[in-house]
């Protein structure tokens, strides 16, 4: 009864494993399970079911150990031959994406409390500059001028930020003034 399920199962096999001899093992056991299964008194209603279950166990077992394997061989690898990480999970990183972190939270910190306000609303809420307005009782003009400065204080503090870092610029960038919006030609 089950050998007439073992082409299929041999086919599926070899396409989750890329090994046909490593497959044809793999349907082995699973016949082996299958028939122990039976022999123990167990009844099989679904034969095939029960032997694609048993070939999806035996495929994430494999899996399991290969990853094992692999991380036991990372491990007996000189200290200076292991992988790096990624570079978002380089301590440097991770350090200096916290500081930029700190240093936009302290500039939004340090406007006005009505620019702030607006900002707030339009870049954590979405609202829109005729929303704001409503919002907050004043006219649209107000909300693009306490937008602009944000924007600007945002923009000089990822100047300071680049800056600090000592990111080169291929061309001259506008340095913005502090809150004011407006810009000064800043060579590298």
């Amino acid at each position: 009864m089950l050998e007439r399920y073992h082409l299929e199962l041999l086919n599926f096999l070899t396409r989750q494993v890329n090994c046909r001899h490593t497959a044809a093992d793999m349907a082995q056991d699973c016949y082996l399970r299958v028939m122990t299964a039976q022999s123990a008194g167990m009844s099989v209603l679904n034969a095939r079911a029960l032997l694609y279950r048993t070939a999806r166990n035996l495929i994430i077992d494999l899996h399991r150990r290969n990853q094992v394997r692999r991380h036991e061989e990372l491990d007996a690898l000189p200290e200076e031959q292991h992988p790096a990480a990624p570079q978002h999970l380089q301590p440097d990183e991770q350090l200096a994406s916290r500081q930029a972190i700190e240093a936009y939270a302290r500039t939004i910190e340090s406007l006005p409390q009505r620019c702030r306000e607006a900002f707030e609303l339009h870049v954590h809420e979405g609202f829109s500059h005729a929303e704001i307005a409503r919002h907050m009782g004043i006219s649209v003009s107000m909300v693009e001028k306490h937008l602009v400065r944000a924007m600007s204080a945002c923009r000089h503090c990822q100047w300071r930020l680049r800056h600090v870092a000592g990111v080169p610029d291929a061309e001259p960038m506008q340095r913005p003034q502090a809150h004011t919006g407006q810009c000064v030609t800043w060579q590298a």
